[in-house]
């Protein structure tokens, strides 16, 4: 079964990814080598590396093979880079990013997934992830700054805290709108601290929680 997945996951980069667009060579290497049937149910392997989200605990999903691709190149990490993660989920997306970045800081609002996650990668071997349960839109300021975040998770106006906790000549990549209509941006810091904005197109991501303080 093992030789299946491999074709499989041979597919999916190939017919997915790299034909549309993505050439990120630490990219696509990331997609060969991280084993996407193992952070979805075992009902659900054979479908895991289909062209689309599924579904997993607390009506959360895993995004798209292309969708995840896309943000992680977006992001432009050559491979030391101090990332944070909005989103944890599954942790396949985190197990992408920890292929390339030299630390990855998580996320996850619900904890049975952030503690599933974290045991699936700690089994998988990686070493350089750091997880957090909380309010995503807070970041995590005592590590920042961050030279790339990324948002797996729509909100109608981009977190203060995550453009604060951005590092100058570094990149956001964040699903922005409402649930009718997103788009996927990136937004860049330069230097300076002057900011341009960037959209990939659409997308659809279910929405960022904001703890309210009462």
């Amino acid at each position: 079964m093992s030789d299946n997945f491999q074709c499989l996951r041979e597919n999916m980069v190939n017919t997915q990814i790299k034909a549309r667009g993505v050439n990120d060579k630490k990219v696509l290497a990331a997609f060969h080598r991280v084993p996407r049937h193992m952070f979805v149910g075992p009902d659900q392997e054979l479908q895991a590396y289909e062209d689309h989200p599924l579904p997993i605990e607390h009506d959360q999903t895993i995004s798209q093979p292309f969708i995840v691709a896309l943000m992680t190149e977006a992001l432009k990490l050559t491979g030391e880079e101090i990332v944070l993660e909005i989103g944890t989920g599954s942790g396949y997306q985190t197990a992408i990013l920890a292929e390339i970045a030299g630390h990855v800081y998580t996320i996850e609002r619900f904890e049975k997934l952030s503690r599933s996650a974290s045991i699936l990668l700690d089994k998988l071997g990686y070493n350089n992830i750091s997880y957090r349960v909380g309010d995503g839109t807070k970041g995590w300021p005592e590590e920042a700054p961050f030279e790339g975040i990324l948002v797996a998770a729509a909100t109608a106006d981009i977190p203060p805290a995550l453009m604060d906790q951005l590092a100058p000549n570094s990149r956001l990549v964040i699903p922005v709108g409402d649930s009718r209509s997103q788009d996927l941006l990136i937004v860049s810091k330069d230097d300076r601290g002057n900011l341009d904005r960037e959209s990939l197109g659409g997308c659809r991501f279910l929405p960022l929680v904001e703890d309210k303080e009462r």
